[in-house]
């Protein structure tokens, strides 16, 4: 076991790939001599030459589509992009080309290509450095997406990424990047790529989350049990697309009750999908409606109000006040 950040753990888990398999290459701007601006390349470059790790322009689009071109012939990039404001650029590539291509060649292309990209807020960023994309990509045909909320998984998820043969967009929750877990990296993943964790058991009402929010959701299961000997089952998600419904189904079974925590807005996002599941397929065992907890539905805020703009524990425990009085 190593103690180890996130940031750390996805720098493990790069080094890894590139090690294993000489096929893989990062590419993105700053990745090389600099590391990366989290620092999550860092010393790759000076490791493994600048012909797998390699600084790009600073144009998104290009990033990609050369990414791309790399893994339609037999590659397997890894593309950083600094930060989810920066992604639009490149949103035509992913989802026009990148997603498509398996389809449109009936299965004789394939594009094994991971694209990187920290998420959400709670940095104290400024403007188009603080957001939320996953419900783009989760909606769009032909895209895995994973959000990773801890070192474990970050380590061993961007590895099972890189391996997969469909294009995956790899989410990371920049404000958890600095948490803090022991790491054991010679052992085997203890999960699929797309099986959600059960990260808190529980009997009385299940909280889904990801990313940044599972952390959260776990503090208001602490306090929820301290302050009213509530019993709650925490899931991690890990996977947006597809995401592990049969999880989420055998929790809500047990517990009869579903709150939906996640930072991006309430507006068709994730949490819209879950309710709109669970509500066909749990209607029976449900005690109460599914309740989401989620960002606001604006364009996100300036620093020194995303404290307000972000879910936290009490908002989360007022939503389980109001599922449990039901």
């Amino acid at each position: 076991m190593t103690v180890m950040n996130l940031v750390t753990a996805l720098n493990t888990g790069l080094r890894r790939a590139l090690e294993d398999d000489r096929r893989v290459v990062i590419m993105g701007e700053d990745v090389g001599r600099l590391g990366g601006v989290f620092r999550v390349t860092d010393a790759l470059q000076k490791d493994f030459g600048d012909t797998r790790v390699i600084d790009m322009p600073l144009a998104e689009s290009g990033i990609v589509g050369t990414a791309f071109g790399l893994a339609l012939r037999g590659y397997r990039p890894v593309c950083e992009i600094q930060f989810d404001g920066f992604v639009y650029p490149a949103f035509d590539q992913i989802v026009s080309q990148v997603a498509k291509i398996h389809y449109r060649t009936r299965g004789t292309a394939s594009a094994p290509l991971t694209i990187r990209i920290p998420s959400g807020g709670g940095i104290g960023a400024v403007e188009h450095h603080s957001e939320s994309p996953e419900a783009y990509f989760a909606h769009t045909a032909g895209l895995r997406v994973v959000y990773p909320s801890n070192p474990i998984d970050g380590f061993h998820m961007i590895r099972q990424s890189i391996a997969a043969d469909d294009p995956v967009i790899f989410l990371e929750p920049k404000r958890r990047y600095w948490d803090t877990a022991d790491v054991n990296t010679d052992a085997a993943p203890e999960l699929p790529l797309h099986r959600a964790r059960v990260a808190r058991p529980g009997d009385d009402a299940t909280v889904v989350a990801y990313g940044s929010m599972v952390a959260t959701a776990l503090d208001a299961a602490r306090i929820a049990e301290e302050e009213e000997g509530h019993d709650l089952e925490v899931v991690d998600l890990r996977s947006l697309s597809p995401i592990d419904f049969d999880t989420i189904e055998a929790s809500v079974n047990k517990t009869g009750r579903l709150v939906v925590v996640h930072e991006a807005p309430s507006f068709l996002g994730v949490g819209a999908e879950i309710a709109a599941h669970v509500a066909e397929h749990c209607f029976y065992q449900l005690e109460s409606p599914v309740l989401r907890v989620t960002g606001f539905d604006i364009p996100y805020p300036p620093a020194k109000l995303e404290r307000f703009h972000l879910p936290d524990a009490d908002r989360i425990l007022a939503a389980l006040d109001r599922t449990l009085a039901a």
